[in-house]
């Protein structure tokens, strides 16, 4: 292994994936990707119920390492493409909850893999953009389909299209990120933030997850039904029966379930 990928582990339940190559802004070579996908593996056989997923250095993600890819045959290049796929479904069919904690540009994939979390925290001033229609390419890790479901179609063809990116602040007042602050602050919100979900029930969340991703595509009528389905689980579970112990004892809970 090459260390392009880290992994750390901040205990009570959160991790952290580290994107080390600060030299190359992170981008998503071969090894990385390898590196990227164990990683994530070995994270979701841990306890974690919150893994942040960063960038080294002063960018995020500059996406696919488009260097090593032009050196690539035909072939080498749909493998490279499927392996950044392989790590962007892997990230959004984690059971754990995942944060983007974006430092610095999150380009082309590294867009993409942001998208894949399910939330995006970013610092001001950053530049975010799918920006593959510069090189004669369009988003192939997932850009075209998460992007318009974030921002909606107009805004999403208008960013691809032109493949311009745009800065945080714009970014959060159309979806695509949840939160912004300054870069001296975004490592101690993102922890914080990190430490509320992980006092959460890991089951609780999980479900939440799969209710929102399964149910927005779905008639609203079988989207209910699907959330009714699933309150059997929970309602008979031990992290509700230490929830409702905790609120009549007025002390915080302590939940021990672990996701499915």
């Amino acid at each position: 292994m090459s260390n392009e990928i880290v992994v750390k582990n901040l205990g009570e339940h959160v991790f952290e994936i580290w994107m080390n190559r600060p030299d190359r802004m992170n981008a998503l070579g071969r090894e990385t990707v390898i590196e990227f996908l164990q990683a994530i593996r070995d994270v979701a056989a841990s306890p974690a119920r919150v893994v942040l997923i960063r960038g080294s250095g002063r960018g995020f993600c500059a996406g696919a390492d488009l260097k090593q890819r032009a050196q690539m045959t035909f072939h080498e290049r749909l493998e490279h493409n499927a392996g950044i796929n392989d790590v962007v479904n892997a990230i959004a069919d984690a059971r754990f909850v995942s944060i983007a904690v974006m430092n610095g540009v999150a380009l082309g994939g590294g867009l993409e893999l942001a998208m894949a979390c399910d939330l995006r925290f970013a610092a001001s001033g950053i530049s975010l953009g799918l920006t593959e229609s510069r090189v004669g390419a369009f988003p192939g890790a997932g850009g075209t389909q998460r992007l318009p479901r974030l921002v909606g179609v107009s805004r999403a063809l208008h960013m691809m299209l032109s493949g311009e990116p745009v800065i945080s602040d714009y970014a959060l007042s159309i979806g695509l990120v949840n939160e912004v602050m300054p870069q001296d602050q975004l490592e101690t919100r993102a922890h914080e933030f990190a430490t509320l979900l992980a006092g959460r029930s890991a089951p609780a969340m999980a479900h939440i997850k799969r209710l929102v991703y399964r149910g927005v595509e779905r008639p609203l009528e079988d989207a209910l039904r699907m959330e009714r389905a699933a309150l059997p689980a929970i309602l008979g579970s031990a992290d509700y029966a230490e929830g409702l112990a905790a609120f009549a004892e007025k002390r915080p809970p302590r939940f021990t379930g672990v996701a499915e």
